[in-house]
């Protein structure tokens, strides 16, 4: 392993991703994650070289349908359940002051 998973490491993760960790869980996660990244040193070290790199394991191919128009609601009845209205639009609560 390249870097050693120390307390200070996990309390600096712990802090990026705004948890609060108690002494427990840092020893818990500190095992975790050096087990976790000495699997993906042993995985580094497999040769792909030769292995197509794929997006999906499985073939998967677009089903596209044809492009048609289809009757729409009229206005009065898309507005029916709206909590608020104006003017025939929908009324949000704004977002910027």
């Amino acid at each position: 392993m390249s870097k050693k998973i120390d307390h200070a490491l996990i309390k600096k993760v712990g802090r990026l991703a705004r948890l609060e960790l108690d002494e427990t869980e840092i020893k818990e996660f500190t095992g975790q994650l050096e087990t976790i990244l000495e699997y993906v040193e042993i995985i580094n070290k497999i040769d792909t070289s030769e292995v197509e790199p794929l997006a999906h394991c499985l073939p998967v191919n677009n089903r596209f349908r044809e492009d048609r128009m289809n009757k729409s609601f009229d206005p009065d009845t898309a507005l029916l359940n709206a909590p608020a209205e104006d003017n025939g639009y929908f009324k949000v609560p704004p977002i910027l002051e």
